[in-house]
């Protein structure tokens, strides 16, 4: 009888330690997701491509702000974008810069591997691309590159649709 009693208690403090083990992991990672998930956008209050490439973002699962602009030179300045990786409207997340109509996948891969760049552009506007899709006309192919502080770039990955 007290052989069945001890069993079942230590089968009790065994089923609670793993619990209580679990159980920061799971909120850990609730709460990295959650930060990881919410982004900055700057963009001009009359540009709908820009708009375009928010709702995509939040159709994803991104928790948007968005912060209108007359002038965008600031931001890329302040988050040194090289001209020839400027686009349209500028995205901070997680310590990263997303520049223009950037595929989501990208973003996330970005945000998976965390290169030491400052963040990834699809330069100018390419018909195709997240928020720049034309009813009728074909989708350009178009690269989505690193950039860093420097002013150095890098295919980050091509999309040929």
């Amino acid at each position: 009888m007290k052989f069945t009693t001890k069993i079942g208690t230590v089968g009790i403090l065994i089923g609670l330690i793993l619990v209580a083990c679990a159980t920061p992991i799971k909120q850990q990672t609730t709460t990295k997701s959650q930060a990881a998930q919410a982004m900055v956008v700057y963009k001009s209050p009359t540009c709908g491509c820009c708009g375009d490439w928010v709702r995509y973002a939040e159709e994803h699962g991104y928790t948007v702000t968005v912060k209108e602009m007359q002038d965008m030179t600031p931001v890329k300045a302040e988050h040194s974008i090289p001209p020839t990786m400027q686009s349209c409207h500028t995205t901070l997340i997680d310590g990263y810069v997303i520049e223009g109509h950037v595929p989501i996948e990208d973003v996330e891969r970005l945000l998976t591997e965390r290169p030491n760049v400052a963040g990834i552009a699809v330069p100018g506007m390419p018909v195709g691309s997240p928020g720049m899709e034309v009813a009728g006309t074909e989708p350009q192919p178009f690269d989505v590159m690193t950039f860093d502080t420097d002013g150095n770039t890098d295919v980050f990955s091509r999309h040929s649709q």
